[in-house]
């Protein structure tokens, strides 16, 4: 039997990697900000569900958190540092306020959580910890720069800590999903207040997405499972098949304009 703790767990994909984990008999410190909203989970799984209210910027209470957590679950096996939205907006648009508060959930929120797990996990010799990014972690795109922002300093975070805890036992992934069909777009999402000037951008985005049907969350159950129960899991595991497209382009662009300027990169 493996305990998690997921953060984010009352909708999106924590919702549904929690009932995962628990539909097969694991035991999950459920963590939102609103505890009423893990009611579902309570009323499906009983006390195999420890619902713990929590925001993640706030790092007192993620530690006491996760102490309450391992001592209820007798020790954390795997963390999931899944809370987080996204702010939509050109960069120009986004205010101090708008643009603290995404980099406070979406990275500091998941180095909290990471501080937290992390001596108890080295105390154990094991533990794995998922940190939940995006394609947006490998690409970019037009009105999301504060959200790639999160999810690129995210990224390399988490590749740093890969190697800090290998030699300790500890494994970290991070999980970069394509678009599924959450509110993170919808009812979890902050706008910025826009500036007619980027109005074309935002149209093309807009045209761009249209007719383009997001996946259905509960299939990347399966693969977290699976991520999870691997003796050697991998650094970074995409979900779902739009997200191969988009990163095998991205780095090839990237390779040819290395190349095309190593000339003059060579005489700095």
């Amino acid at each position: 039997m493996t305990t998690w703790f997921i953060t984010g767990a009352a909708r999106g994909l924590g919702n549904v990697w929690a009932r995962a984990a628990l539909g097969r008999g694991d035991r999950v410190a459920a963590t939102a900000r609103r505890p009423e909203d893990l009611q579902p989970l309570i009323d499906a799984y009983g006390d195999s569900v420890l619902p713990l209210a929590l925001d993640v910027t706030d790092r007192r209470a993620v530690f006491a958190a996760v102490q309450r957590a391992a001592g209820h679950l007798g020790g954390l096996d795997v963390a999931v540092n899944n809370a987080g939205y996204g702010l939509f907006g050109m960069v120009e648009e986004a205010t101090e306020e708008q643009a603290r508060a995404q980099l406070e959930t979406n990275l500091f929120g998941a180095l909290w959580v990471t501080q937290a797990v992390l001596p108890l996990m080295r105390a154990r010799g094991a533990g794995h910890i998922l940190q939940v990014s995006s394609i947006g972690g490998v690409a970019a795109f037009p009105t999301l720069g504060l959200y790639h922002a999160s999810k690129w300093a995210l990224e390399g975070l988490s590749e740093s800590l890969a190697q800090e805890v290998a030699p300790l036992g500890l494994k970290v992934t991070i999980v970069e999903p394509g678009p599924y069909g959450t509110d993170w777009s919808g009812a979890s999402a902050v706008h910025t207040e826009p500036i007619a000037a980027y109005e074309p951008i935002r149209e093309a985005r807009r045209a761009g997405a249209a007719g383009r049907a997001p996946n259905d969350p509960a299939a990347t159950a399966g693969a977290i499972l699976a991520l999870v129960d691997a003796p050697e899991p991998p650094l970074r595991l995409f979900l779902g098949a739009f997200p191969y497209a988009v990163a095998e382009r991205v780095y090839r662009e990237r390779l040819a304009t290395w190349e095309q300027w190593r000339a003059v990169a060579e005489t700095a």
